[in-house]
């Protein structure tokens, strides 16, 4: 039998995380949690650089605030080499950027659709895409994508959302059966409804309705959700699965 360790390589002392979407609400507080942990975190933003700034002011390790559309290629791959040349290559990569353009499909403008898969979708592509020939080389990385109860059931008026995190779900699982082999895993955290600047238009009708559905009857908070990503970080022998921190509305 093989012996924990014999596949993958050792853990970095201080691994470099990137988190993408990490300027407000949930990644916030997984770059907190995550510089906790002792990593060197590159805090990411699309439009928000204030937000992140304020973000990578409350990290005690080596960190740096990287800007870019991870819809754009392009723009993956330059802050990926700014992330390179300032803190190393990347070694824990959590993909939680993500937008919702909510609407029925009989009435959501193409663009709208095309927009929120490009970038959850997509943008998960680009930036594992770019990360990971170096963890495979190294022997050693994580990856854990944040998706939604809305990727494992049937949510009205998220046909958008609803399939790009399906379909996220679908690229951590298949990854993580190419990469599994080097020491590099795949997983992805599947949070419950937490009150951020995602969530916080939802109407109150419909939050009330998500909560009461609940196992346990109320809204989950980014702190408790980000507690979950030392598991990831911890465990060799866990790949491929979709970890959810929600309350049990997934089971419902």
């Amino acid at each position: 039998m093989s012996g924990a360790g014999e596949i993958g390589g050792p853990r970095p002392e201080h691994p470099v995380a990137l988190v993408t979407g990490a300027s407000g609400g949930l990644g916030q507080d997984l770059a907190v949690e995550l510089d906790a942990l002792g990593c060197r975190v590159a805090v990411h933003y699309n439009s928000s650089e204030a937000q992140a700034e304020a973000v990578a002011s409350k990290l005690q390790n080596d960190s740096m605030v990287v800007g870019g559309d991870v819809a754009s290629w392009e723009a993956v791959t330059e802050l990926y080499k700014r992330i390179r040349d300032r803190l190393g290559p990347v070694d824990v990569l959590v993909n939680n950027g993500a937008i919702r353009r909510d609407g029925l499909m009989a009435m959501q403008s193409p663009e709208d659709w095309k927009q929120v898969i490009d970038t959850n979708l997509l943008g998960t592509f680009h930036t594992c895409r770019v990360a990971v020939p170096h963890m495979l080389r190294r022997r050693w990385g994580r990856i854990i994508n944040i998706v939604s109860p809305s990727g494992l059931i049937a949510t009205a008026g998220q046909t958008a959302y609803s399939a790009s995190k399906a379909g996220v779900i679908g690229l951590t699982r298949t990854l993580a059966a190419e990469c599994g082999r080097r020491g590099v895993t795949v997983n992805a955290l599947s949070p419950g409804f937490m009150v951020t600047a995602m969530t916080r238009d939802l109407p109150a009708h419909v939050m009330d309705n998500i909560r009461d559905k609940s196992p346990i009857p109320r809204f989950g908070t980014t702190e408790e959700v980000a507690r979950g990503i030392g598991f990831f970080i911890d465990s060799d022998y866990m790949t491929g699965q979709v970890v959810s921190i929600d309350g049990g509305v997934s089971i419902t």
